[in-house]
C-alpha cells in the first residue's frame, strides 16, 4: 500500500468543508467536533429529516497526526489547545518540576478533538464506576445501560475478544493491538502473572490484571473519531462541518419565565455570525471548553459571574468538581540489552518505510505504551474488582527523546539535565502509577468573559492526603515489577538520582515519593467532571444532560462525569456521545 489513496481521501474531506455554506438555522447545533461531537454529529444525521451544524474551532487532520508514535509531536502545535493549570496555591503544591511552577494540559483544537493528540489507548473504566454514577440518582447509567453503547461504537479486530460478551464489530470505531512491541511488553505481561495478576482482557468482566495495550488503531494509522464518526458519513447532505469555527457563546431567548438556548455566535475568518437552532443546541467542547462556554454566556456560579459583569441567565456550579488522573511521571528502570524505544533507533528511513508500504512496525506503537495494567493498593476495596492504581508501560523514559519530552511536559532544565540527561545513551523503560478515582477536586474559572481568553484551570492535586498515600502505594507496586524475574533477565534496575528540591528526604521514602510526585506532576489529559451530571444541588446537567433550568441545551463529553472513571476516558466519551445521542432521537421522537 502506498499514501497516495490515503491523502487523496483526506483531500476530499477537506474540499467539501471549503465548499460549504452556512444556513442560518438548523435542527441541532454541534458545538466541538472532538470525541463526543463527532459521534453526536454522525447519528443524530442519520434522520435524513434534521439538519446539523457541527462547528470546530480547529482544522483538519494531517498525515502527520496519523501516524500512531508521534502524537506527543502534536502537543503545542496548532492542533493544540494548549493550556496550562494556573500556579498553585502555597499551602497544596505540585507541578513544581515545571516551568512556572504549572502543567502543560495538552486539549485537541481540531476535527476529531483530543483523540487525535492522544496515545489511543481503549480503556473502558470499571463497571463499579457506572453503577456508582446510577447510585447517585443518574438512572439509566449503570454499567449494564452503557456497555450496549460501548459495544455499539467498537469494530474490534481481535477475534478472541469479539468471541465475549463485552466486544463487537462492525462499529465505526476501529480496536486492536499494535502490530509491532518490544521484547519488554511480554516481560510486563509476565511480570504481572509472576506477581499474582491474571493477563486479561481489562474490558471485559474483570479489570483487575495485566494486558498489552489495545488502542483506536486501524491498519496501522491512529483511528480518531474524525476518521471513525466523520469521513465514512461526509456526504450525507443534512451535516454541514465548519472548521475554524470558534463559538462564542450560546445565544437564549426568555419567555414567560422560560429560558431556552436558541442558537449561537461564532466567529470564522475574523467574522462573526449567529446561527439559530430550531431544537437544541448541545455543547461537546470538553470539560473545559463547555463550562467555560456556559459561563461566559450566563450559565455558572452567580458570584464569580457577577465579579465579572456577566449578566446570569441560570446560577449553577459549572466549572466546579474538576477531576484529573494525575500520577508521578519519569519513574524510570535502567536495563543492558538494545531493545527499549529511542528516537535515534527508530526514526530512521527503514523504519518509515515499513510504516508507509506495510503499516507495520515501530512507528505504530500507541504513544508509545505497551501495556496496561489495574492493580489494587491496600486502599482498594477488599472484593478487588475496583482497583486503585493503573499502570501505563512503556519501553522509553524522559531520556529517550528527551528534547521532545522535555518541551511537551515543560519539566525544568535543572530537572532534566539532573536525572535524565546523563541517561542519553542508557536503555530505559518506565511504568506511570496513575491514581485512577481521586478525592481531590479542582475547578475551572474564567479570567475574563472574553471567550477567547483561556480560563483559570486549578487541578488541585493533592489537596487530599489519601490521594498522596494511594499514589505511594502504587509507586511500589511498580517497583515490584521491576523486581520479577521477567524484568531482572534484563538485569533491570532503578535509577537512583534523587529528584532535585527533594534531596532532604531518605531515597524512596514516603516524604520522598510525596514530594517528588509534587515535582514531576504527571497527567495524561483526562480532565472530566465540570458539568457534573445528576439530581443535586451540584449538578449541572439532568441524568438525560439538559441543562438545569433551560430548554433546547444539553452538554455531552467528558465534563458531564459525576466522578470521573477508572482509566483512559476517550472510549467512555464516544460511549456518552452514543447515548446522548440516542436521548435526543428518543425525545424528539
Amino acid at each position: 500500500m502506498t499514501t497516495k489513496p490515503r491523502i487523496m481521501y483526506v483531500h476530499s474531506f477537506i474540499v467539501n468543508f471549503l465548499l460549504l455554506q452556512i444556513l442560518p438555522e438548523y435542527d441541532f447545533i454541534v458545538v466541538g467536533g472532538g470525541s463526543a461531537g463527532a459521534v453526536v454529529a454522525n447519528r443524530l444525521s442519520e434522520n435524513k429529516n434534521w439538519t446539523i451544524l457541527l462547528l470546530e474551532a480547529g482544522g483538519d487532520e494531517t498525515e502527520i497526526s496519523d501516524i500512531p508514535t508521534l502524537s506527543g509531536y502534536l502537543q503545542l502545535s496548532d492542533m493544540d489547545w494548549q493550556y496550562k493549570t494556573a500556579p498553585p496555591s502555597s499551602d497544596n503544591v505540585y507541578c513544581l518540576g515545571m516551568i512556572g511552577d504549572r502543567c502543560n494540559w495538552p486539549r485537541g483544537k481540531v476535527l476529531g478533538g483530543s483523540s487525535v493528540l492522544n496515545a489511543m489507548i481503549y480503556v473502558r473504566g470499571n463497571k463499579f464506576d457506572y453503577d456508582s454514577w446510577a447510585q447517585q440518582g443518574n438512572i439509566g447509567w449503570s454499567y449494564a445501560d452503557v456497555l450496549p453503547y460501548f459495544k455499539k461504537s467498537e469494530d474490534n479486530r481481535n477475534p478472541y475478544l469479539v468471541r465475549t460478551p463485552y466486544h463487537s464489530q462492525g462499529g465505526y470505531l476501529t480496536v486492536q493491538e499494535s502490530p509491532w512491541r518490544t521484547p519488554l511488553a511480554v516481560a510486563f505481561v509476565k511480570a504481572g502473572m509472576e506477581m499474582g495478576y491474571k493477563n486479561r482482557d481489562i474490558n471485559g468482566e474483570t479489570q483487575t490484571g495485566f494486558m498489552l495495550a489495545q488502542g483506536t488503531l486501524r491498519r496501522g494509522n491512529r483511528c480518531s473519531t474524525a476518521k471513525a464518526f466523520l469521513r465514512p458519513i461526509r456526504l450525507r447532505q443534512n451535516l454541514h462541518i465548519a472548521l475554524h469555527s470558534h463559538v462564542m457563546k450560546v445565544i437564549f431567548e426568555k419567555s414567560q419565565s422560560v429560558t431556552r438556548a436558541i442558537g449561537i455566535q461564532f466567529q470564522k475568518n475574523g467574522k462573526k455570525s449567529m446561527v439559530k437552532a430550531r431544537k437544541e443546541v448541545i455543547l461537546s467542547a470538553g470539560a473545559i471548553g463547555s463550562p467555560q462556554l456556559l459561563m461566559v454566556s450566563g450559565i455558572g456560579p452567580k458570584d464569580h459571574l457577577t465579579e465579572l459583569g456577566i449578566k446570569i441567565v441560570k446560577d449553577l456550579k459549572v466549572g466546579h468538581n474538576l477531576q484529573d488522573h494525575v500520577g508521578l511521571g519519569g519513574l524510570t528502570f535502567i536495563i543492558d540489552e538494545p531493545i527499549t524505544f529511542t528516537k535515534k533507533r527508530f526514526q530512521t528511513v527503514p523504519v518509515a518505510l515499513e510504516y508507509v508500504l506495510n503499516e507495520r512496525g515501530p512507528l505504530t506503537s500507541l504513544g508509545g505504551v505497551e501495556g496496561l495494567a489495574f492493580i489494587n493498593t491496600k486502599y482498594a476495596p477488599d472484593h478487588g474488582l475496583w482497583p486503585d492504581i493503573q499502570f501505563h508501560f512503556a519501553p522509553s523514559s524522559v531520556n529517550s527523546d528527551g528534547d521532545q519530552i522535555r518541551k511537551i511536559t515543560g519539566i525544568r532544565d535543572s530537572l532534566y539535565n539532573t536525572m535524565y540527561k546523563p541517561l542519553t545513551k542508557a536503555e530505559t523503560w518506565t511504568i506511570l502509577p496513575l491514581l485512577l478515582r481521586p478525592r481531590s477536586t479542582g475547578w475551572i474559572r474564567l479570567k475574563s468573559k472574553n471567550p477567547f481568553v483561556y480560563p483559570i484551570i486549578e487541578p488541585n492535586y493533592f489537596a487530599h492526603k489519601q490521594d498522596v498515600a494511594v499514589l505511594i502505594e502504587g509507586i511500589r507496586i511498580a517497583f515490584n515489577v521491576s523486581n520479577t524475574s521477567p524484568f531482572r533477565s534484563f538485569n533491570s534496575r532503578p535509577l537512583l538520582t534523587p529528584m532535585p528540591g527533594c534531596r532532604k528526604h531518605e531515597l524512596f521514602s514516603d516524604d520522598y515519593w510525596e514530594c517528588a510526585m509534587r515535582h514531576f506532576t504527571f497527567t495524561i489529559y483526562h480532565p472530566a467532571g465540570t458539568c457534573k451530571m445528576g439530581v443535586d444541588s451540584e449538578s449541572v446537567v439532568d441524568p438525560r444532560l439538559r441543562v438545569h433550568g433551560v430548554k433546547g441545551l444539553r452538554v455531552i463529553d467528558a465534563s458531564i462525569m459525576p466522578t470521573i472513571v477508572s482509566g483512559n476516558p476517550n472510549a467512555p466519551v464516544i460511549m456518552i456521545g452514543e447515548k446522548g445521542a440516542d436521548m435526543i432521537k428518543e425525545e424528539w421522537k
